[in-house]
């Protein structure tokens, strides 16, 4: 509905921008720039809202290419999200840890960054020794599992975020 509102908005009007410039200007984010070396953080769960607007000195996400961090003007970017730790850095010096299980991060024009995520578990939360217990478990049930099963895939997966998990709790799991 919004796309054919968009066409009829261009075609009415000769001297109008390009469509791209036009949809562009619809669908961005509030143009009102953060204060000076901050950036806006909005960051969100199907259930929930963590962050909506909130002025943060830098976010550094566990991207599935690599771990890297967003500050202000920082470039557009959008990036999948591999299980990890996801760290947000406040101006006054303090850093709140996340465990992520995955995600898309979208790093806007304008120092806006939205984090989308299943799931999102501070990481003072996390009982490292059930980790390890939940670790062996999905190790048993993988090992145990048929080759190229569903079981053996999803054995595979909490083997890896457990794994995850520990590294973001600072335990090796082998």
């Amino acid at each position: 509905m919004m796309l054919s509102h968009l066409r009829r908005a261009v075609a009415s009007r000769a001297s109008s921008p390009p469509p791209l410039l036009l949809l562009r200007r619809c669908l961005a984010t509030d143009a009102t720039p953060p204060a000076a070396g901050l950036m806006r953080l909005n960051f969100n769960l199907p259930q929930a809202t963590l962050y909506d607007s909130a002025y943060v000195s830098s976010v550094v996400v566990p991207g599935a290419m690599g771990e890297y961090e967003v500050t202000a003007d920082h470039v557009p970017i959008v990036a999948e999200l591999r299980a990890g730790m996801l760290t947000i850095k406040h101006p006054d010096g303090v850093d709140e840890r996340y465990f992520v299980p995955g995600g898309f991060s979208l790093t806007h024009e304008g120092s806006t960054t939205d984090i989308v995520c299943p799931e999102a578990v501070k990481v003072d939360d996390i009982d490292p020794a059930a980790v390890s217990a939940n670790y062996e478990a999905a190790k048993s049930r993988m090992s145990a599992a048929e080759a190229g099963s569903a079981a053996a895939a999803e054995a595979m997966i909490e083997v890896e975020v457990n794994k995850a998990m520990g590294s973001a709790l600072g335990i090796s799991l082998a």
